[in-house]
């Protein structure tokens, strides 16, 4: 047999094992195929395309800029999320499929170098169309039934940098140099949190930096789609800021925020909290009771209602506030509302531990900004892949365990003038769910 490369031979008791490299042309990641079945039926990296202009010499263009946002967020997805992968990408074989180029024939993709020049060519007025691309996938993603409910959950994270990116600085709170990323979900009814925005900020800003801004484009849009829909927001201590509770208010948006302690709501709150101790000296048993109390900070415009948990642990007491404008709704099921909003922080340590979204090593802001928005477009395409895995086994998997489980597949790939033959593996345990998908997505399109 002709091999390409060397050639090893390994003992395995009687026989040995031969083993070279002249298998053919083979892809370890023939997920890329199923990836690009859900970027077409969510129009995602097309509507992100989209909002670039490529003022390029169209005569000399070999990479379009679709086919590199293409060939960007599908690889970040399948967990290649540098831009020198791409070195080595560019002739996978199922990568260039997925762009819509002959597998083994075909010109190969864009190299390092021309994706570093994309990233490097984006404004910010594309950029911002492109954000409002992740909240059109929201709104699409609905099939034109309109949600009861709608829930808006924003938190800041740190993003560390290395190196002498634009804007990086030192923020106390991380103890370290970093960015300090915006993530905007929202839930419709009782379905789970769509990331539909991702702003990079400078790592000395406030949590809340910036957040009115971003809150303004997207309650109006979502009022736009569903007018009958009711709205609510709910953040951390982070976004406790008057003029995020003067915004919500003037909108009418219910809101759910959590207050830092302070003498004086803990002064307020003492009649509360005398109560739960005195429950917790006569049962010895940990003591959770909810009430509230009307609150103005000195920079308010009024009073608020804010919903005081009077918790004693063995540990101590672990008295939480949380301000709120809803009325007709007891404290104790507002504060479990509130408390729902924890598992953003799930979805975040998703999209920074399985999509890596802290690849933001460009020197250049806006160019970093542009990353963080492919990896949430990757994100989003992976969110789209559980939904057409409801009612499996996988409906509530991780990106990175869909990524292992679904998309990490090897196939050997063959081009005749008529057909590209993708042969993934017999024993492929996971085969039945890749057919689940595929049926799926083939009747929607129908």
């Amino acid at each position: 047999m002709s091999s390409s490369g060397p050639s090893f031979d390994i003992p395995l008791g009687r026989k040995a094992i031969s083993a070279d490299f002249s298998g053919g042309s083979i892809s370890s990641d023939a997920g890329f195929l199923l990836l690009r079945q859900v970027d077409e039926r969510l129009g995602l990296t097309r509507s992100l395309a989209g909002c670039i202009k490529d003022g390029r010499e169209q005569s000399k263009v070999r990479q379009s800029i679709e086919d590199m946002v293409v060939q960007r967020v599908l690889a970040i997805a399948e967990g290649y999320e540098d831009c020198n992968d791409h070195d080595r990408l560019r002739s996978d074989p199922i990568l260039k499929v997925a762009t819509g180029r002959q597998p083994i024939s075909g010109e190969d993709l864009a190299s390092q170098p021309t994706l570093t020049r994309l990233e490097n060519s984006v404004s910010g007025r594309e950029l911002l169309r492109m954000e409002g691309v992740l909240l059109e996938r929201f709104i699409a993603g609905r099939g034109g039934s309109a949600p009861r409910q709608i829930t808006i959950d924003a938190d800041a994270t740190d993003d560390p940098t290395h190196g002498q990116q634009e804007l990086e600085f030192y923020h106390g709170y991380y103890e370290c140099h970093c960015y300090l990323p915006l993530l905007v979900y929202v839930t419709a009814d009782c379905g789970e949190q769509e990331l539909v925005a991702a702003v990079l900020r400078p790592g000395n800003v406030h949590a809340g930096h910036g957040l009115v801004s971003v809150l303004r484009r997207v309650v109006a849009r979502l009022k736009r789609a569903f007018p009958e829909a009711e709205i609510m927001f709910r953040g951390d201590a982070g976004m406790a800021l008057p003029a995020v509770y003067d915004y919500l208010e003037d909108e009418g948006v219910g809101y759910l925020i959590s207050l830092a302690k302070n003498p004086r709501l803990l002064d307020l709150a003492g009649p509360h909290l005398r109560d739960a101790r005195a429950a917790y000296e006569e049962t010895g048993e940990k003591v959770r009771q909810f009430g509230e109390l009307y609150y103005a900070a000195e920079t308010w415009r009024m009073e608020r209602r804010v919903i005081v948990k009077a918790e004693v642990l063995t540990q101590g007491e672990n008295p939480r506030f949380v301000l709120t404008n809803i009325q007709g709704v007891g404290p104790a099921d507002l504060y479990e509302e509130y408390v729902d909003r924890g598992d953003v922080e799930n979805r975040i340590k998703e999209l920074k531990g399985d999509l890596l979204s802290g690849r933001t090593s460009c020197h250049s802001f806006i160019a970093n900004q542009f990353r963080l928005i492919l990896h949430a477009a990757a994100y989003v395409l992976m969110q789209g892949l559980r939904r057409l895995l409801a009612g499996t086994e996988m409906a509530a998997a991780q990106a990175g365990t869909l990524r292992v489980r679904l998309l990490k597949v090897g196939a050997r790939v063959r081009e005749t003038t008529r057909r590209i033959w993708v042969a993934m593996p017999t024993s492929y345990p996971n085969k039945s769910l890749w057919e689940i998908i595929l049926t799926r997505i083939t009747a929607a399109r129908a």
